[in-house]
Parts: structure tokens; C-alpha cells; sequence
């Protein structure tokens, strides 16, 4: 037995936890009307994944939710769950292809219309779980659990659908699903065989593009090796020129810089002793003042001198005087002059002598008017007759002239020792002027060693400025050549920048050319670089690496075209063989189930016969549509043409004893129940299900037909396991377990555990 256990709670009128235990190959469940036997099948349902609500005797989601009473709160969910054996003991194989033993599935519905799926404790997805049943031939509205009035339901239908009951009770609904599943692989095989040519063709003409780009690159490849080769020269010959010049500049510009802090701390030292010098003001204050003190010396001097010369002067005069005195005497002897006239003319020359002396500040000139008024005193004196005086006058002279003698030897004196001061000054005077010329000479050779370390700094200065000059430039071409490097590097690749080998040639060599040929070659890799550009080399490897891009993508799509369409083949082929498997399956299955269908209908009615036919119908269709009809899955379909399709489906044929029935529309209630029993359990017998549910089939039966129909449950539950909802007494006396449901008066479906008799009593 594969059926372990059923487990309701919140379930339409199973409001509290209901479990059923399945422990024989026949239980029966039994109650009166209206008590909920019928919810169980539809627990079944509802567990195994069935969607329609009205199968379920219901409108909404919230019809299968308990719904309350007044002594019972309604529930918030339904809660089903089934459990199945697994392990492999029943028929020595296992229900499901499912690495557990024991297989439990669950479905959990909420008011708000959600739905959980329960596998084995793991939520899981729907499609899952129909995969797994389709695997075990269970579904949830397959010929195994026929509901309460539906056992008329495989007469009443058309062919077709009556074909699609038959597939399902003989277990081809997997090879349906086979097919249906490869028809949507198909049309999605197709889909994307349309996709990724569609984006072949979107590539083809930027792949073209790519081409012709890649040929340009190609040539242009040519240019850019011969380019890679002067760059890497010239940037190996560039970076030995470059660290050479930063060399030569660094040896001679640290001398230069060296040799013009030193003649900055000379011309410093120098600067201060000559700020030395000119602030020695003692000696100049020293020269000035013996300057001075020989000035005064000198105008002392000059005094004296004065004064020896007017002393000289005098005594002359004197000497002088005496002699006219002398003379005069004599000559006044011989001449008489009035003496009144000579008087007053000596008078006003007198006079006049004063005032002009009074006016005059030059010194000789009044020497002079002194001698000329002392000579017309004498005259004056001679003239006035005073002859006797004359001698008297000459002693008085000489006695001036005496003491004028003394004066001058007194002045001689003073002369010869301020002549001995004045030499003494001019000494000193000159000691000092020589200080100074030699501190002059000091300053005056100071500033020439100023001077001169001046105009060596100025030149050092100019070299280190020169060598300074030449280093920024030598940076600006640092920089120019780093930028070279990067332009080759985006240009000819990183290859240019890699010159090692040529620079260590050089070194060892020492192969050091003109600047020169440096600058034509720089000018002939522009050159090249012009003619690279014009080549279209620009961006060549993103061109190279797209177009590789690009080429294996499209071979890509090639292979996956390819793919696809062999994987579309594949799928016809599979398609054709499922078709071709599924109408043989179908054509042996509907002979074994007439065999079986004969057997049981004539048990049934007592004789007779009854058969399955597959008629065919033609029917136009778009070609279009073609597809999504195979994919529909209702009925198995071969395609003729693109206009047509050939319908199959099954009719039934039956023929009762000592009756002559055209059709099923023919037969009575009882007759049609008996002919429905009779096609179930053929079918079940063909290929048997895990379980069949049977909710009031045998309501219809009498008392004859109901040993029968025990009968064929007796001979059914060999090999499959049966839940039978019955108020008949024959069926209840085959069941090994006997559930009975009641309702009490808060509408709360209970379950039992009956005897046969208890059974029969709660059936009524």
C-alpha cells in the first residue's frame, strides 16, 4: 500500500485536526448525507495540486476554509497533508523517484488566496509537484479519484475529451506532458534560432566594417613595426642623452653653486671690513682737529709775522725818518716856509689820514697811513719851527727804535718757536693723513677685491644660471620624453618602452652621436606616426580585440545556430517518436482496456459486450496556430498539412442483452452507472494507479449489481490501493477499515472508527 495517512485541519467542514489512517487495501468511508464524507476526496484534490475551486464544490478560495459556527471560531487556513510509502516494498520499486522513504506532501491555503506547498518539510513549487505525481501516474482530476457524480462523467464527454480520460487512466499523460514540454522547447528552440540569427544579421554589417578596419590595421601593423624599431632606438639614444646631460650638468653645476656660496661669504667678509673702515671716524676727527690746531698754528703764525713786518715796518720807517730828520735839519737851515700854511694843510691831511684810517679794516694800508701821519707829525713838528726838537725827536726815534729792536727780536723768538709748534702740527698732521690715505688705500683695495669677487660672482652666477637654464630645459625634455613614451606606448604598444637590450649596447660602446641625427630621427618618427595615422591605426587594438570579440561571438552564434537547429531536429525527431510512442501506447492500451472493458461489462450486466473506438475528425486550422494546439495538450493531434489536423478521439460502443442500444444516450441511469463502473475498473485494471477513490459510484446499483461491483473492488484491490465512499452495505462488507464522518450541531465534521455494523447504522 502506498497511502499511509491523510491529515485534514481547517478543510471546509473538517474544522479540527482529522487524520485517517490507511492500513488496508479497502477503506471505506461511511456517513449520512451532508455529514462531509465528500470533503476527504476533495482533500485529495485539493493536497495533489488541483486549481479549480469548482471541482472542489466551491466559489471562492474562502470555501474550502471552516467558515465558523457559533460553538466553533473559523480558521485562518486549510491545512491538508498526505502521506505516502516510498520505500520501495510495495511491488519491490519505489511510488516516486524520490530518494525518501517515506514521501509527504503538503498544501496550506490562507483567506488572502495564497497557497504553500509542502514536500518532505520544504517548500517547494507547484510544477514540482505535478512533476513528481505525473512520474507516479497521480493528478489531482485523473480517473482515480472520481467524485461524487462524476462516474457518469467518461459517457457524458466528447470524444476527445473521453480520449484525454482514457491517456490518463493508462498512464500516457507523462508522455503528453513529454510532448508538450518538447513542443514548447521547440517553439522556444525556434524562437531563439530567430533571436540569434536576427542578431547575426544585426552583426554582419558591423563585422564587415570590423574587417575592413582590421585590413587597415593590418597594414598599418607594417608602418607601426617599423615605427616600434626607430622609437626604440631613439628612446634608448633619448634616455642616455638625457641622463648624461643631467650628469654633466650636475657635476659642473655643484662646483658652480659651491664656488658662489663661497664668494658670497668673501664679498660679505670684505663688505664688513670695509663697513669698518668708513665707520672709523677717530682718525678723520684726529685729521681735523690737527688740521685745525695747524690752522691756528699757521694764523698764530702769520700774526707774529704781522707783526715782524710791521716792526720791520717801523724801524724802517724809523731808520727812515731819522735819515729825513737829519736831512732836514740841514735843509730847513737854508729854507724858511710859513709856518701857518704848512700847519693847516698838515692839519687836514691829518685829518683826513684819521677819517681814512677810521674807515679802513685792512691792516698794511693802515701801517701806511700810520707812517704817512707819523711823517707829516715830523713834518708838522719841523714846520712849526720847533727846530729844537728835531734832536729831541731823533733820541725819541732811536729810543723807539730800540724797543721796536726788541719788539723784533721778541717776534723772532715767538716766529722760530711757532714755526717749531707748526712743524710739530704739520707732523702730526701728516702721521694722521698718512693713517688715513693707508686706510683709504685699505678701502680702495677692498673695494677692488669687492669689485673683482663682485664680477666672479656675477660670471659664477651667470654659469649657475646658464646650468640652472639648461636643467629646467633638460626637465622640459624629461617631460617631453616621458610623454613620448606614453604616446608610443598607447601607439606601437609597451614594446617601444622597452629598449634594455639597445641601451646597454650603447653603453658598452659608448656610442655617442651628434644631437643632431637625434632631432632627424625624432622628425622621421613623425613622419611615421603621419603615416600611421593616415594608415587608421587609431585604436587599433580595441578595433582588433572588438573584431575578435565580434568574430567569436558571431562563431559563437554560428555554433549556436547550429546547435539549435540540430537540438530543434532532435526535438521534432523526439516529437514524432512521443507522437508515434503515444498513439501506440494509446492503440495497445484501448485493446487491453476493451479486453478488460468486455470482461466487467458483461459481468456487470450479465452478458453483452462493450468497446472503446478512436474515430478521427479533420479539422482546418491556421498555421499558426499549429503549435500552440500541440502544446494545448487536449487531444493527440498529427499534422497532415498546414491547413488541416486530424482530431482524434474515442467513442463508446455498447450492447446490452435482449436489448438493441443504438448509443449511450440510450441507456438508462443504472445501465449508464453500470457501464461507467464497468469502463473505470477496466481501466484501473490496464494500469493500475496507487489508489482509486470512489465517492458514491455504487449509489446507483441494486442489490445483484452490488455483489458484482464488491466483487471487482475485491479483484481491483489486488493491485491498487481503494478509498471508498459508500452508503451501499455489499461495498462497506469489503473494506478491511471503516472510517464513519458525522456531523454534530456545531456543523464540525467528526471521524470514527466502526465496526460493520456501526457502519451500516451510521449510513442510513
Amino acid at each position: 500500500m502506498y497511502l499511509k495517512s491523510l491529515e485534514l485541519s481547517g478543510f471546509k467542514s473538517f474544522a479540527k485536526k482529522t487524520i485517517l489512517q490507511f492500513t488496508s487495501p479497502i477503506t471505506a468511508i461511511v456517513g449520512p448525507n451532508g455529514s462531509g464524507k465528500s470533503n476527504v476526496a476533495e482533500a485529495f484534490r485539493f493536497v495533489l495540486g488541483e486549481q479549480s475551486i469548482k471541482s472542489m464544490r466551491g466559489k471562492r478560495t474562502e470555501d474550502l476554509i471552516w467558515n465558523g459556527s457559533k460553538e466553533s471560531p473559523k480558521s485562518n487556513r486549510a491545512h491538508v497533508k498526505l502521506v505516502f510509502d516510498n520505500s520501495g516494498e510495495v511491488n519491490k520499486t519505489r511510488l516516486f523517484d524520490f530518494d525518501f522513504d517515506e514521501v509527504v506532501l503538503e498544501r496550506i491555503i490562507h483567506r488572502d488566496a495564497s497557497s504553500e506547498y509542502i514536500l518532505n518539510g520544504s517548500s517547494s513549487r507547484l510544477k514540482d509537484i505535478f512533476e513528481l505525481l505525473s512520474g507516479a501516474h497521480i493528478g489531482a482530476s485523473g480517473h482515480h479519484i472520481i467524485s461524487q457524480g462524476e462516474a457518469d462523467r467518461i459517457l457524458s464527454v466528447n470524444p476527445r475529451e473521453r480520449k484525454v480520460m482514457v491517456e490518463d487512466a493508462l498512464g500516457l499523460k507523462i508522455y503528453q506532458y513529454k510532448k508538450e514540454e518538447s513542443a514548447k522547447k521547440l517553439k522556444k528552440t525556434e524562437e531563439n534560432i530567430e533571436k540569434v540569427e536576427s542578431i547575426r544579421r544585426e552583426l554582419k554589417p558591423h563585422l564587415k566594417f570590423l574587417e575592413k578596419q582590421v585590413a587597415k590595421i593590418n597594414k598599418a601593423k607594417e608602418i607601426a613595426d617599423v615605427l616600434l624599431a626607430d622609437y626604440r632606438e631613439y628612446f634608448a639614444r633619448e634616455k642616455m642623452y638625457l641622463e648624461n646631460e643631467a650628469q654633466r650638468i650636475s657635476q659642473e653645476l655643484e662646483p658652480s653653486e659651491k664656488r658662489m656660496h663661497e664668494l658670497e661669504e668673501q664679498i660679505e667678509t670684505a663688505r664688513h671690513d670695509l663697513e669698518k673702515l668708513t665707520r672709523k671716524d677717530t682718525t678723520s676727527n684726529a685729521l681735523l682737529a690737527a688740521e685745525r690746531a695747524l690752522r691756528e698754528i699757521r694764523q698764530k703764525k702769520d700774526g707774529r709775522m704781522h707783526e715782524a713786518g710791521r716792526v720791520e715796518g717801523e724801524i724802517s720807517t724809523l731808520q727812515t725818518l731819522i735819515s729825513k730828520h737829519e736831512h732836514k735839519i740841514l735843509e730847513d737851515e737854508n729854507r724858511v716856509i710859513p709856518f701857518s700854511l704848512v700847519l693847516r694843510k698838515i692839519r687836514n691831511v691829518m685829518k683826513r689820514i684819521d677819517d681814512a684810517i677810521s674807515n679802513l679794516d685792512m691792516e698794511h694800508p693802515k701801517v701806511v697811513f700810520n707812517d704817512i701821519k707819523e711823517m707829516l707829525t715830523e713834518l708838522i713838528t719841523s714846520a712849526s719851527g720847533e727846530a729844537h726838537h728835531d734832536n729831541a725827536n731823533i733820541s725819541e726815534i732811536r729810543e723807539r727804535l730800540s724797543f721796536l729792536e726788541k719788539e723784533r727780536q721778541g717776534i723772532k723768538a715767538d716766529i722760530e718757536r711757532i714755526t717749531q709748534e707748526e712743524k710739530k702740527r704739520e707732523d702730526d698732521y701728516k702721521t694722521i693723513q698718512l693713517s688715513i690715505e693707508r686706510d683709504v688705500s685699505s678701502g680702495r683695495e677692498l673695494e677692488r677685491t669687492i669689485f673683482a669677487l663682485s664680477n666672479e660672482q656675477q660670471m659664477v652666477r651667470m654659469k649657475v644660471q646658464e646650468l640652472t637654464g639648461l636643467r629646467y630645459a633638460l626637465s622640459l625634455e624629461e617631460e617631453e620624453y616621458k610623454r613620448e613614451l606614453l604616446e608610443a606606448g598607447a601607439l606601437v604598444g609597451v614594446s617601444a618602452v622597452r629598449f634594455e637590450d639597445i641601451s646597454a649596447t650603447l653603453r658598452e660602446f659608448d656610442n655617442v652621436e651628434d644631437r643632431n641625427k637625434q632631432i632627424l630621427r625624432k622628425k622621421e618618427i613623425e613622419r611615421m606616426k603621419i603615416r600611421l595615422e593616415e594608415a587608421g591605426s587609431a585604436g587599433g587594438e580595441d578595433i582588433l580585440k572588438e573584431y575578435k570579440d565580434v568574430s567569436e561571438r558571431d562563431e559563437f552564434l554560428a555554433k549556436e545556430v547550429e546547435d539549435l537547429i540540430k537540438s530543434a531536429e532532435s526535438l521534432r525527431v523526439l516529437f514524432v517518436d512521443l507522437d508515434a510512442t503515444l498513439a501506440r501506447e494509446f492503440r495497445e492500451g484501448v485493446k487491453k482496456i476493451n479486453e478488460q472493458f468486455t470482461e466487467f461489462f458483461s459481468l456487470m450486466f450479465g452478458g453483452g459486450s462493450a468497446s472503446l473506438e478512436v474515430v478521427r475528425e479533420i479539422r482546418k486550422s491556421r498555421k499558426d496556430n499549429d503549435l500552440d494546439e500541440i502544446i494545448e495538450g487536449d487531444v493527440l493531434e498529427t499534422i497532415e498539412s498546414e491547413d488541416e489536423q486530424v482530431l482524434e478521439g474515442v467513442e463508446i460502443t455498447v450492447s446490452l442483452p435482449r436489448k438493441r442500444i443504438r448509443g449511450l444516450e440510450m441507456l438508462s441511469g443504472g445501465e449508464r452507472a453500470l457501464t461507467s463502473i464497468a469502463l473505470i475498473f477496466a481501466m484501473s485494471q490496464v494500469n493500475p494507479p496507487p489508489f482509486i477513490i470512489l465517492d458514491e459510484t455504487d449509489a446507483a446499483l441494486d442489490e445483484a449489481n452490488s455483489k458484482r461491483y464488491g466483487d471487482m473492488i475485491e479483484n481491483l484491490a489486488q493491485k491498487t490501493q481503494l478509498i471508498l465512499i459508500t452508503h451501499n452495505r455489499e461495498t462497506m462488507s469489503r473494506a478491511g477499515v471503516l472510517y464513519g464522518v458525522t456531523m454534530g450541531h456545531d456543523a464540525v465534521s467528526q471521524l470514527l472508527s466502526v465496526s460493520f455494523t456501526e457502519a451500516v447504522a451510521v449510513a442510513k
